[in-house]
């Protein structure tokens, strides 16, 4: 596209989280401005390429999801330094890592609509020394309705030197009539030996382990490396899961009472990972069944207890139990009362896990 010069005005990057699509974003805006192009690739060497590499470019722009300071209106700009450590350490861009280096505590991320007006009077003016003027867009789901209302128009029809670039990683929940205006482009997850490679050199991972965790990553690098850098965190989430079936299944409510109060203290983001293991351990059992050790992404512990589990999670039951992991982490990330949310969960799993492979039809007495 950058070669023939048929940039579309907006592009929409789409995927699972971690797959490094601010990093293409970044490179393809790198790309445009580049004044040296060598082989389909920036040069790296001229003053536009090295004021990238610096995040110095006064024709790029970013815009994010951030909270508000107090009651001020916030701009993006307010959260630059910690934008700037993001970028720079954590380029994968796993969002909670960039909540904690907000310290969001219980606050909802968004793009509020004073962003939106940001961009507009920043598109308006000539670009400063380049052709183009580009803005990423990170996380456009997270849009508040204003926001992404007031850039309808300039999305659609940009000024002629101005390309916007949307990373998301949820595009389903971009607003349709933003989404409609992009050309969408979606990146699949990265193969398992790229993701161990990339371990073995950023974390100094032995190839052994690095291909385990790789396997357990689903194809994101932001996530292989949270289980790389947070093996004792993986090692708690595996104890108390393991914990809450056997409890389950023995309905010891005295237990499923003391584990929810015990997750339920974890915190909103750890408590969300928590669940979100949860439901792939589920997943991971229910696979564990059908004898595909090539599907499976069970750590050898792990391993050793689904030995004897994964026979409670088959089809009559998989589904629900799923839903009721998903459902407990909308409600968490909603801030309804995690106590609750936990003792509701591990009831529904009480009466789950003892469910008979099949169920009988309605029409069954």
């Amino acid at each position: 596209m950058a070669d023939s010069g048929r940039v579309p005005h907006a592009l929409m990057l789409g995927g699972m989280p971690g797959i490094g699509k601010m990093r293409l974003a970044r490179a393809f805006a790198q790309y445009l401005h580049c004044q040296a192009r060598v082989d389909g690739d920036s040069c790296g060497r001229c003053p536009s390429c090295i004021q990238h590499q610096t995040l110095n470019n006064p024709d790029l722009h970013f815009a994010y999801p951030i909270v508000k300071i107090d009651s001020k209106p916030t701009l993006c700009s307010d959260w630059a330094p910690q934008w700037r450590e993001m970028l720079e350490q954590w380029s994968y861009m796993p969002p909670e890592r960039w909540n904690e280096l907000m310290n969001v505590g219980a606050s909802q991320p968004r793009i509020f609509v004073t962003e939106s007006e940001e961009i507009i009077n920043r598109a308006t003016l000539s670009a400063y020394k380049e052709k183009l003027k580009i803005f990423i867009i990170w996380l456009p789901e997270l849009m508040q309705n204003e926001t992404a209302n007031k850039l309808l128009k300039i999305i659609e029809e940009p000024f002629s030197d101005t390309v916007f670039i949307l990373v998301s990683n949820n595009d389903a929940a971009v607003l349709p009539t933003i989404s409609s205006r992009t050309r969408r482009l979606n990146m699949l997850p990265l193969p398992e030996d790229e993701i161990a490679s990339w371990l073995c050199e950023q974390r100094g991972l032995d190839s052994r382990e690095a291909l385990a965790t790789a396997r357990r990553a689903g194809g994101s690098i932001s996530k292989a490396d949270q289980i790389a850098c947070h093996p004792d965190e993986l090692k708690e989430f595996a104890e108390i899961f393991q914990n809450l079936m056997r409890a389950a299944y023995g309905a010891r409510m005295q237990m499923l009472k003391k584990i929810s109060e015990t997750t339920a203290a974890f915190g909103r983001r750890k408590l969300i990972r928590f669940l979100e293991y949860c439901n792939s351990q589920v997943r991971e059992n229910f696979i564990y069944n059908l004898r595909m050790p090539q599907l499976m992404q069970l750590s050898p512990d792990e391993e050793a207890f689904s030995q004897r589990f994964a026979p409670f999670i088959h089809a009559g039951n998989v589904e629900e139990m799923t839903e009721a992991f998903s459902v407990a982490s909308r409600d968490v990330e909603r801030n309804c009362n995690a106590k609750i949310v936990m003792f509701d969960v591990a009831m529904i799993l009480a009466t789950l896990i003892r469910r008979p492979h099949s169920r009988p039809s309605s029409g069954a007495r």
